[in-house]
């Protein structure tokens, strides 16, 4: 990968493996989390019943320890949508197509094998919308 951070993706969507680019911010803070651990290989090791055996565990972070989590977080957000962990991956997608992203890196980063799937998960906004309208009248405006 280029220029930037990136954070690999093992057996992710369609059980592929793909790099996904990372704010400097994000790794900053994996960083951190990283040193409560130091696990060799895991950023997110099963920490056992102790809470203990990070450094040394041999699986990932449950399906189940993640979603409570998130759960949790998103009750300390005061965010009141329902919401899921898999609306993260929804919510990402739709704010780069709203900063102007162009639809083939993103589909990239979501590990689509088609455009189409990419489409249809990247609804468009009213802000996408707004912002292409914006693009068209600067573009028609200059002929």
């Amino acid at each position: 990968m280029g220029a930037g951070h990136a954070c690999h993706i093992r057996g992710g969507k369609g059980n592929q493996d793909r790099y996904v680019p990372l704010p400097k911010r994000t790794l900053e803070l994996l960083r951190e989390l990283w040193k409560t651990h130091r696990h060799p290989t895991l950023l997110f090791p099963a920490k056992g019943h102790s809470g203990l055996g990070a450094a040394t565990a041999t699986e990932p972070t449950s399906r189940t320890t993640l979603q409570r989590a998130f759960r949790l977080a998103l009750q300390a957000s005061g965010v009141k949508k329902a919401a899921h962990v898999h609306t993260l991956r929804h919510s990402y997608a739709t704010h780069l197509l709203e900063q102007g992203e162009n639809l083939r890196q993103i589909q990239v980063n979501l590990g689509h094998k088609s455009p189409l799937a990419t489409v249809i998960y990247t609804h468009l906004t009213s802000l996408s919308q707004t912002q292409h309208q914006q693009r068209l009248n600067a573009f028609m405006g200059n002929l």
